[in-house]
């Protein structure tokens, strides 16, 4: 058979058995090419964990904004302050923190913001899920204080204790006495007898509304010189009657007698027990300054059936201020732990009255009471 240019065509079998085109074998990897594409795939796995770590991390640990539920973000507390304005302070407590408020966040403080470190973008914004907001538990409503009747609507101070000033050795002079007399709150103030001033600064403790002792001067145990109108060892009951009676001549009517020195005397018990014999009969009360440990002052008014005071803070044995204020410290924790404190100064410290005028306004809003010394011992 012969197609049109005259040559003779193959034949359909001589057509299937030409043989077919063969592709190209693949080259085979080597060993270097299949340890490459491991290491490749290795790195991607490592990646795509730490990916998975760090958006988890974000998630958990990133600080969240909190609301702070119950009293509006202004409401500040208010502080009591253990002094008066202008004091320093050094007295504390004990001073009443107001306690931090119970939330984490403070009141009044910007909270913080939501980091924009949380999660990866993986597509769409919109599709994406907020980053939760962790919340504070919720607390019962607080409830308002119970505030007394008449009490004009402000919350009273807990009562502390009662705090008496006793102010020793009036009589030497009228101008270390006229700030003591200055004082707005109630003082005790004893006065020396037979000194130059003696009456007319009891006239005048007297005149200020102050509460007025005799401050009878009695044998010390150093020898010291007591002043006039002491009792010393070796008098007889009805010597020590006349001197104590002669004194409170000069500078009553008073409400009461506290030694001045007199280690020696309030050691002796007969001598103690006829002061304080006197003492009950002119219905006058006694204080013993304490000035030794041995005193049988206590031990003769057991016998005798009578309550008298007892000192428990010298305010002035250091001319410092900061030790007075250390001293009045001292006093205030005797006071909240057996409900008194007798604190003694004496007329002649220069800084102890504006001392104790600068505390006053502190202590009365911590809730101490200031009183005289009858007071407490009746």
């Amino acid at each position: 058979m012969k197609n049109s240019q005259g040559k003779a065509a193959a034949s359909p079998k001589k057509q299937a058995l030409k043989p077919k085109k063969r592709r190209p074998r693949r080259k085979k990897p080597s060993f270097e090419d299949r340890v490459r594409a491991v290491l490749i795939a290795a790195v991607c796995i490592s990646a795509a964990a730490i990916t998975g770590a760090v958006i988890f991390a974000v998630h958990s640990f990133i600080p969240q904004a909190v609301p702070v539920s119950g009293a509006p973000e202004s409401a500040v507390p208010e502080s009591s302050s253990p002094v008066s304005p202008g004091e320093s302070s050094a007295v504390t407590e004990p001073v009443s923190r107001v306690p931090a408020p119970a939330a984490s966040v403070p009141v009044g403080a910007e909270t913080p913001p939501v980091s924009s470190a949380a999660p990866l973008n993986t597509g769409s914004p919109a599709r994406q899920s907020p980053v939760p907001v962790q919340r504070a538990p919720e607390r019962p409503a607080a409830q308002p204080p119970v505030i007394p009747p008449g009490s004009g609507g402000s919350e009273q101070p807990r009562h502390k204790g009662i705090l008496v000033f006793m102010i020793d050795d009036a009589g030497n002079n009228l101008r270390e006495l006229e700030p003591f007399l200055q004082f707005p709150g109630p003082l005790t103030i004893a006065v020396l007898p037979g000194l130059p001033y003696s009456a007319e600064a009891a006239r005048r403790i007297r005149a200020a509304g102050k509460e007025l002792f005799l401050h009878q001067p009695m044998e010390a145990v150093g020898g010291q010189d007591p002043g006039p109108g002491a009792i010393y060892t070796g008098m007889s009951s009805g010597e020590i009657r006349a001197v104590v009676e002669r004194n409170l001549a000069e500078v009553g009517p008073v409400a009461g007698m506290n030694n001045h020195q007199g280690s020696r005397i309030t050691m002796d018990e007969a001598a103690m027990e006829t002061i304080l014999s006197l003492c009950r009969e002119r219905r006058i009360c006694f204080l013993d300054s304490r000035t030794t440990a041995e005193t049988a002052a206590p031990a003769a008014a057991k016998r005798l059936g009578i309550r008298i005071g007892e000192r428990d803070v010298f305010l002035d044995n250091i001319q410092e201020r900061t030790s007075m204020i250390r001293c009045v410290e001292e006093g205030l924790e005797r006071a909240k732990r057996k409900g008194t404190a007798v604190m003694i100064g004496h007329t002649w410290s220069p800084a102890l009255a504006p001392v104790l005028t600068g505390l006053y306004p502190g202590l009365l809003e911590q809730g101490y009471t200031l009183s005289t010394v009858s007071r407490i011992v009746e």
